[in-house]
């Protein structure tokens, strides 16, 4: 029987995990997993994107600042537009209480007395 083919090599010692379960690629440092690659390589990526979007914004007239002040007002606008819209809720929530709580009350009483 030759080694190569012995299907007993092929199973992992008790405990131990089996050697070809795991290539070498899978076995990166955290750091490697956590950014996507080598710290050099993912900083030349992250610097020439910048340097592209940072070209493109300037050509455009963007500033960090400017984008920074619309999204505020964006979100402030959609603050406002959302406590509007649960003050009319309210509203509403108070007229139909008016109504229905009494409604509610006098049935409960009818119930009682039988």
């Amino acid at each position: 029987m030759s080694i190569d083919n012995d299907p007993r090599r092929s199973q992992p010692f008790p405990g131990q995990p089996y050697a070809g379960a795991f290539p070498q690629a899978e076995r990166r440092s955290t750091l490697r997993r956590f950014l996507g690659g080598s710290p050099a390589a993912v900083f030349a990526k992250l610097l020439f994107l910048s340097i592209l979007v940072g070209a493109v914004m300037a050509m455009l007239g963007v500033t960090p600042g400017l984008l920074f002040w619309h999204a505020y007002d964006a979100v402030r606008a959609l603050v406002d537009l959302g406590l509007d819209t649960f003050h009319d809720f309210g509203r509403w929530i108070l007229a139909g209480a008016v109504v229905v709580v009494p409604l509610w009350l006098l049935s409960r009483f009818f119930v009682v007395s039988k």
